[in-house]
């Protein structure tokens, strides 16, 4: 059970963790423990990406008619309220907007961005930001967002920490020659690959990506995602082509405009299925400009983003998932519920089992930082771990849609399209559409 150690800070029982062991009490029931979960990752992030002085932090209160404004939060003790993270001293304008965007802001472009996107630097983002608002109108100026892979409040995932254990890997699927996923490209957005896991793990035979590197006396919360992330698509699709891109380098974040710029020269190696476990809540809701931009002027028209929807409890739409060009994938529970951590609503297309994953992890000393594990330690020894989130439910959907277009040789697009409609026939009441393994077998195969 979480202890309050005097100071207010709720921790977990101190000492080692066991193989299999539950995680008690679950963030997402207890307010109190979200938000100093939330804390502590954001802090972390604004450490890892410069500082206070580089990373705005934005959360919600009430103004002065009572209802939730955006609002800077300045002081490190209030990060567990954070919303979206933002770039200090810049904004983002479609290059078409750029000759009326600037004289409002006094800007001057800078170097980032991608074609038909324009990278602005000004003195004041929020000031600036607004100027735009009021005189061209909402939708021409966005913040350069932090993309992130978090938990709890404004975050993306995983939900929980890495568990060791003892079991198998989990979900696994049957599957015939003609459902495997081969002669497919999937691109994984995540944090990097860890190729000495793969010489241990069969399964990822073969998959390639940036190197991730970590202390393995010292693993710390993403250390190892992308990899899991990779194994999860794998075991839905075990011959497809899989390249895991470190795109999330710096406490699992990065800014929006970098990422961009780096995904672009991803998306002309023409990957058919895409797969992203990251993103994050907007300004206002408006989603980010640039991911925008970039899917409308270098995605391959038959190329399928899936993207995670996030694990805030919230309807609050999370992005890139909340867009009209990805497929939102929320996160089930093993008994087919709704995990209490998924985000919902009508812009998430569709939910898979992300609770409870069973999948490849590097073997090492893993050091819990986040409530309600903090100050715990574990020894993972099986080259696998027990992870939960919307991060691993989205390389279910992705890994599914895969493996699928082995045998009907439609495009991502069209394969995604063609699991959506068997997810919708698939609805269950409470939850929405639901991806299942089979999905992405023949009808007359029967894989289960």
């Amino acid at each position: 059970m979480a202890v309050d150690d005097g100071s207010g800070s709720l921790s977990g029982d101190k000492g080692r963790v066991e193989p299999d062991e539950p995680v008690r009490p679950l963030w997402w029931q207890d307010e109190r423990v979200g938000n100093e979960r939330t804390a502590d990752q954001v802090a972390e992030i604004v450490q890892a990406l410069g500082g206070r002085d580089a990373v705005g932090v934005i959360g919600e209160r009430p103004d002065a008619d009572g209802r939730l404004s955006e609002a800077d939060l300045d002081d490190p003790k209030d990060y567990g309220d954070m919303v979206y993270m933002y770039r200090r001293g810049r904004i983002l304008v479609r290059d078409r907007d750029l000759p009326r965007a600037l004289p409002v802001v006094d800007g001057r472009p800078v170097d980032g961005g991608v074609n038909g996107l324009t990278v602005v630097s000004v003195a004041d983002t929020r000031a600036a930001l607004a100027d735009l608002d009021r005189v061209l109108g909402v939708g021409v100026g966005f913040p350069d967002h932090v993309v992130h892979v978090t938990g709890w409040g404004g975050g993306a995932c995983p939900a929980t920490e890495p568990m060791p254990t003892m079991s198998k890997r989990h979900p696994i699927r049957d599957y015939h020659d003609d459902c495997t996923g081969a002669g497919v490209v999937v691109s994984l957005v995540d944090t990097g690959f860890d190729p000495l896991v793969a010489k241990n793990t069969e399964w990822l035979d073969g998959v390639d990506g940036e190197a991730e590197t970590y202390d393995v006396d010292h693993l710390g919360p993403y250390a190892g995602h992308g990899t899991f992330a990779a194994g999860v698509v794998r075991t839905m699709a075990p011959k497809c082509e899989a390249y895991v891109y470190g795109f999330l380098p710096h406490g699992g974040a990065i800014f929006e405009s970098d990422i961009i710029a780096a995904l672009q020269r991803a998306l002309v190696r023409g990957p058919d299925v895409v797969s992203m476990s990251a993103g994050t809540h907007s300004r206002g809701d408006l989603g980010m400009l640039g991911f925008r931009v970039l899917w409308e002027e270098f995605a391959p028209k038959g190329t399928v983003l899936v993207a995670a929807a996030g694990n805030d409890a919230s309807r609050k739409p999370f992005y890139p998932a909340a867009d009209s060009f990805a497929i939102g994938v929320g996160a089930l529970d093993p008994d087919g519920s709704r995990a209490g951590y998924s985000n919902y609503g009508s812009w998430v297309d569709v939910y898979a089992l992300g609770s409870e994953h069973v999948n490849a992890f590097p073997e090492g000393t893993y050091d819990y930082r986040q409530a309600p594990m903090k100050g715990r330690t574990a020894q993972f020894d099986t080259w696998l771990a027990r992870w939960s989130g919307t991060s691993f439910a989205t390389p279910l959907v992705a890994g599914v849609i895969t493996a699928r277009m082995t045998w009907s040789g439609e495009s991502g697009q069209q394969a995604g399209a063609a699991v959506l409609s068997l997810a919708r026939a698939n609805a269950r009441r409470g939850v929405g559409a639901v991806v299942e393994p089979w999905m992405a077998c023949r009808p007359d195969q029967g894989c289960s």
